[in-house]
């Protein structure tokens, strides 16, 4: 899941957020799995009269709504739920840069940026292969320190290519199923 799925500035309660002054739930069901739908209606049916009692009660069924939303969504990725998160959170870079690209429609800062962390990241590795390479010779646990900084550089290549290679978001994360 992006890292910002379940934060109440993230795009599932953006989409919830939207659905409820719209009052019209279908504008967040594509942020959940067919097998979630009904619940998220029910509690989209929950939530929009109690939104009519006044100001507490619209925060509270609106919350309610966002937790159920998140939750749903989550589930249809694999993963558990761990609350929301408020909003204004970090995430890094790259996703106000992926959002961004979305908004633009193109990949050019977004691409700028992750090539220069990629070629940072594989220097880095690639130059401790080397200095490992020049002391490997003096014992056998300088020999093994180089083994394991070779591997870790191929394999850390391989996953990159996987990653980028990868058909959806979640099986760069490990989950089965989109959401």
């Amino acid at each position: 899941m992006p890292p910002h799925c379940d934060s109440l500035d993230g795009p599932v309660v953006t989409a919830a957020r939207r659905a409820l002054e719209a009052r019209d739930v279908d504008l967040v069901l594509p942020f959940v799995p067919v097998d979630g739908e009904d619940e998220v209606r029910a509690a989209f049916d929950r939530a929009i009269p109690v939104r009519e009692l006044g100001p507490q009660a619209r925060e509270t069924a609106d919350l309610l709504f966002f937790e159920t939303v998140v939750r749903i969504h989550r589930a249809g990725e694999g993963a558990p739920y761990t609350g929301l998160k408020p909003a204004g959170r970090s995430f890094g870079p790259v996703i106000p840069l992926a959002e961004e690209a979305i908004d633009d429609n193109s990949v050019e800062r977004l691409g700028e940026y992750l090539t220069d962390v990629l070629r940072e990241e594989l220097r880095h590795r690639l130059d401790a292969v080397h200095e490992l390479d020049a002391q490997r010779q003096r014992s056998l646990a300088d020999e093994r320190r180089y083994v394991e900084a070779m591997l870790d550089f191929q394999v850390y290549s391989h996953r990159l290519y996987e990653a980028m290679r990868a058909t959806d978001h979640h099986e760069t994360l490990g989950h089965s199923h989109a959401g």
